[in-house]
């Protein structure tokens, strides 16, 4: 008879239902071994996305600063534009007014 993961099973009796448990129990240690040290590597590599996390987040707080002063930079500057077209018709108006000599 075949036992389970390929592990002949012959006999019967309690001690080799015993002995049968233990073969399994060493096959299935065997097998998942490597998932310890995967699973400590896991670990390791989400603490460092956690760490690159909080700087690509600092980055972003910087940007989104930046931001808001171009915005405000540009608002300054459309203020800006509107007056020096004010003072351009202003300028033109008072040349179209003056007596010319």
């Amino acid at each position: 008879m075949e036992g389970l993961l390929s592990i002949p099973y012959k006999g019967s009796g309690t001690s080799n239902l015993l002995e049968l448990l233990e073969k399994m129990n060493l096959r299935v240690a065997e097998e998942y071994k490597g998932f310890g040290d995967l699973a400590s590597g896991l670990r390791v590599y989400v603490e460092q996305l956690k760490v690159k996390h909080g700087n690509f987040h600092e980055h972003v707080q910087q940007i989104d600063a930046i931001e808001l002063q171009v915005s405000e930079l540009e608002s300054v500057i459309l203020m800006l534009d509107k007056y020096v077209s004010l003072l351009e018709a202003k300028v033109r108006a008072s040349c179209q007014n003056s007596p010319t000599e």
